[in-house]
């Protein structure tokens, strides 16, 4: 099957490329009986501390598995590393993954959210703050292209024409915001503030998951076939995956100075910003029924938002079925 898919449109600061040069740990492996491959959806960061965690603690050869890791980037679209073969699971956003499924029939499901709130959201400056949709009126808004329709029904939500913002293209970067040229943009509320608070400017935030648009993020993503002829894998994965995150969370400041020389190093970001974002995104992630859970109403939020932007997502892409496994 030859689909084609966007670049990955996670945001990031301009400093994501030199991770690239990194290349001693494109697949890490922590070896056990049963091999499995996963695809990361960006360079390595805070984002994906607690399978660095897991890994570090043997909760994958644990459970019995031979993982493989793969860092991606801004050149890597993990849904074609599924399709192709070359990764077991893949992690990446509903809208991307449920759009494959819509028009190019791809044979995905999602298995699982690392994210319960996505972590896009609208920055500003402290001096200039815009806190909710309706301050945006008559402001000048950076957005990266592919999440203009994002945005827009963002707006709609909650009663703003979209026709009274001022959008124009965001290239991940925030200097025009420090300096003024914008009044704020669209990107990561784990990662930028502190980017921006570096360069001596404080920042605010609010995620349009708040204001409507309820999406998951860092969805976890198989083939139907993986799903069937690796079952069991999927689910020591889930549950060991869960260790690793439980464990990185009980104090966010711990785990990512360990990965210093390892898992983060030549990414061009302090240790500090990788405690920044490990931090941020906890209450983001965490679930009553544990990290990676999906309940019907988070499903059910999901679908409604994908469908007010023209994607048609059903309930059934979703499997809860793994997820039901572990909790047992």
């Amino acid at each position: 099957m030859n689909l084609n898919f966007n670049r990955r449109h996670f945001l990031k600061t301009a400093t994501a490329g030199a991770a690239l040069a990194f290349t001693p740990q494109l697949a890490r492996k922590a070896f056990a009986a049963s091999p499995l491959t996963m695809q990361a959806a960006w360079i390595n960061d805070a984002e994906f501390c607690g399978y660095f965690t897991a890994m570090a603690e043997g909760d994958y050869e644990s459970a019995g598995l031979d993982l493989t890791y793969l860092p991606g980037g801004p050149d890597v679209i993990p849904e074609s590393s599924i399709i192709s073969g070359k990764a077991d699971l893949a992690l990446t956003t509903p809208d991307t993954t449920i759009k494959a499924i819509v028009d190019q029939g791809a044979p995905f499901k999602i298995i699982g959210a690392q994210y319960q709130k996505n972590p896009i959201g609208i920055v500003s400056l402290a001096k200039a703050p815009i806190n909710s949709p309706e301050e945006l009126k008559g402001k000048t808004l950076a957005v990266p292209p592919v999440n203009v329709m994002s945005v827009e029904a963002m707006l709609k939500l909650n009663g703003v024409d979209a026709a009274e913002v001022n959008i124009v293209p965001y290239a991940y970067d925030p200097t025009p915001l420090i300096k003024g040229e914008i009044d704020a943009s669209l990107d990561f509320t784990t990662n930028v503030p502190y980017t921006i608070e570096q360069q001596g400017e404080k920042a605010v935030s609010f995620l349009l998951y708040d204001f409507g648009y309820k999406t998951y993020n860092d969805t976890v993503v198989v083939t139907e076939d993986v799903l069937a002829n690796k079952r069991p894998e999927l689910v020591a994965w889930l549950k060991a995956s869960r260790a690793g995150w439980n464990e990185n969370f009980v104090d966010p400041a711990v785990w990512p100075p360990k990965f210093a020389d390892t898992w983060f190093k030549g990414t061009g970001r302090t240790i500090e910003n990788e405690i920044f974002f490990n931090t941020a995104q906890k209450p983001l992630m965490e679930h009553p029924d544990g990290i990676f859970a999906m309940d019907e109403a988070g499903v059910a939020a999901n679908v409604e938002t994908l469908n007010s932007i023209g994607i048609k997502a059903t309930p059934d892409m979703f499997d809860t079925s793994l997820l039901a496994e572990i909790q047992a």
